[in-house]
């Protein structure tokens, strides 16, 4: 065990931890953020996805240990009342059915515009092409990325 010294969504967090913890245990388990979810814990479905100084990252091959100063944003974190523009435009397309991955595409998606403010849709595709919805909404998630670049 070890102690971390993370800020999260802007708070300093302190956690007695093995280093080799991933991220999203860390999270869910010890600071009781379960906004993050736990899909298939490969890194390969995108629902575990958080910022890492901006960065859209996969939390459940993440160690605590590889963390070090930099800064976690969940979704939590994203808004504190909803009101980011991805969250919104969201909401505008009515994309979630089960809502599960929807954290995880509403991250990737926010990461996306920071970095590209404006897409195209093959640079959205390919962006997004590693986070799965089991509902089939990618439609609807193309096109709410669409309108919160345009907002």
């Amino acid at each position: 065990m070890a102690i971390f010294n993370l800020t999260i969504n802007g708070k300093k967090q302190q956690v007695d931890v093995d280093p080799s913890t991933p991220v999203l245990w860390v999270l869910r388990d010890h600071l009781n953020l379960a906004g993050t979810k736990y899909g298939c814990g490969i890194a390969q479905c995108g629902a575990c996805t958080i910022h890492l100084e901006g960065v859209a990252m996969r939390s459940c091959m993440l160690p605590v240990s590889l963390v070090g100063n930099q800064s976690i944003t969940t979704i939590e974190g994203l808004s504190e009342d909803g009101s980011h523009p991805v969250q919104q435009a969201w909401l505008e397309h009515d994309v979630a059915q089960c809502g599960y991955c929807q954290a995880g595409q509403i991250m990737n998606a926010a990461a996306l515009l920071k970095a590209n403010p404006n897409p195209s849709d093959a640079e959205i595709e390919a962006a997004m092409s590693g986070n799965i919805c089991r509902c089939g909404t990618y439609t609807r998630i193309r096109a709410a990325i669409k309108t919160a670049a345009a907002g």
